[in-house]
């Protein structure tokens, strides 16, 4: 069979498009050490430096905060500059950021630099978020994310092992608790580079046409498929003749589409996504989300160091389930909303959130010295927890057009951890007067609220 110019072009795009997905997600596969870092050094910056798990809860707040804002403030810059650049620069800054929060000898040096590093932070997600719409177009960006979201999911591995690694040390009196801001962050700063070197944030980089573009507030079908609040769809199904896998030219329409959404000021990107009646529906369900997400993360080392689970052994590392359930759960979601829910991005989310609250509250009432039982319900409260956030994220571009993607992705983002940000100080009181274990039940009550809210946006 006789290779023709075009099936050469679409290998060497296919080439590239994988490419590109693969460095992002290297580069962001070390990207949750320089913010995840934080709860295993907890229990031991609280008898050194004397300071309470509220303190430490203001501690978790101002990371949270200061990276929701530089979401809303770099999730426009990554439409407007690419993500190549910025997510490189945050990824090196935060690494500078975490060596100087190792330093600090009290609360007050311990909270500027680490704000720092939360708007540093920020600059890595929403601008990878938009090279990814540049890349895949929306029958695939679920996949795309689910693979993006899987390497975050993976970071969250990489954390726990090194993290346990060091705590062992620590334990034995080999390191300090300083070394949690030091030792991973050099594996960031690889991952930066290689990442600056491999990526490009568009195929016009390397010569390409322009992926199909969705249209201006989100794709539609032909007659359109109404929602109760909206008409939303698919694309174009008018594009069946097209070879598998691949991303046909622009038509006139989409090019006029690019051109007036390069046009956009962004003052009008920012209201043409706040005014998006579904979009806030969605963020608002992911600040549930992140609740129950951040208060896992932040605060299952503790509950797992604590007297619960003292005196078993092997008690320690049952944690390990937790970020290999949302590794894989963030991989599977975005197939599944591709696949089986013909890209409806609601339904998963709901049915996930609503699985996630029944777990959370099944391992808060059983007892700890039920460690296979205990393993198990971590891996599915990680699954469930964290795999809607594929879906979420392929929202953004969905809902708006990929060229407000970062600009969506940035507000839904800075929303999520604003809401984690200000329960963290509540959850570390409510620790400081009745332990962990009641934590579980209120994550649960948090991801139940996040499916319910999710319910009315339809496509």
């Amino acid at each position: 069979m006789t290779t023709t110019t075009t099936d050469v072009q679409q290998r060497r795009f296919r080439r590239a498009q994988w490419g590109t997905l693969l460095a992002l997600m290297f580069c962001y596969l070390f990207y949750y050490l320089g913010r995840h870092n934080y709860g295993w050094a907890f229990p031991y910056m609280q008898a050194e430096l004397d300071l309470t798990y509220r303190q430490l809860g203001v501690f978790s707040m101002v990371l949270l905060l200061c990276y929701g804002i530089g979401q809303f403030v770099n999730g426009n810059l990554g439409d407007k500059f690419g993500g190549r650049k910025m997510l490189t620069l945050g990824g090196l800054l935060s690494v500078a950021f975490n060596w100087l929060t190792s330093f600090a000898t009290s609360f007050v040096t311990l909270l500027v630099p680490w704000a720092a590093n939360g708007f540093a932070q920020s600059m890595g997600w929403a601008p990878g978020s938009r090279m990814l719409s540049n890349w895949w177009d929306h029958s695939e960006r679920g996949k795309a994310f689910g693979f993006y979201v899987f390497s975050a999911g993976c970071s969250g591995i990489l954390v726990f092992v090194i993290c346990g690694g060091i705590n062992m040390l620590v334990q034995q009196e080999v390191l300090s608790w300083r070394a949690f801001f030091q030792l991973p962050l050099l594996l960031l700063a690889g991952g930066c580079i290689v990442f600056y070197l491999v990526a490009r944030n568009r195929p016009e980089d390397l010569g390409f046409p322009p992926i199909e573009d969705d249209p201006e507030h989100g794709p539609t079908i032909i007659g359109g498929e109404e929602g109760p609040m909206g008409t939303y769809g698919s694309l174009d199904e008018s594009r069946e003749d097209s070879p598998p896998g691949s991303s046909p030219a622009p038509s006139i329409s989409d090019t006029a589409n690019d051109k007036n959404s390069v046009q956009e000021t962004s003052l009008q990107r920012y209201i043409q996504v706040i005014g998006n009646g579904p979009f806030l529906l969605a963020t608002l369900s992911i600040g549930f989300e992140s609740l129950a997400r951040y208060g896992l993360i932040v605060w299952l080392p503790s509950h797992l160091l604590g007297d619960a689970y003292r005196d078993q052994p092997l008690g320690f590392w049952i944690g390990m389930a937790l970020p290999i359930g949302m590794a894989l759960g963030a991989l599977s979601t975005g197939f599944i909303s591709d696949k089986l829910f013909a890209s409806n991005r609601s339904r998963p989310i709901a049915l996930l959130m609503m699985l996630a609250a029944i777990v959370l509250l099944v391992f808060y009432l059983v007892p700890a010295e039920w460690l296979v039982l205990g393993v198990i319900l971590l891996f599915l409260a990680g699954f469930f927890v964290y795999g809607p956030q594929s879906c979420y994220w392929a929202l953004c571009p969905d809902l708006l057009g990929r060229r407000r993607a970062a600009t969506a992705i940035g507000v839904m983002n800075m929303w999520a951890y604003f809401v984690a940000a200000v329960t963290d100080p509540l959850i570390g009181g409510v620790i400081d007067l009745y332990g962990t274990a009641p934590v579980f039940a209120l994550l649960a009550v948090s991801c139940l609220l996040g499916a319910i809210v999710i319910l009315p946006v339809r496509r």
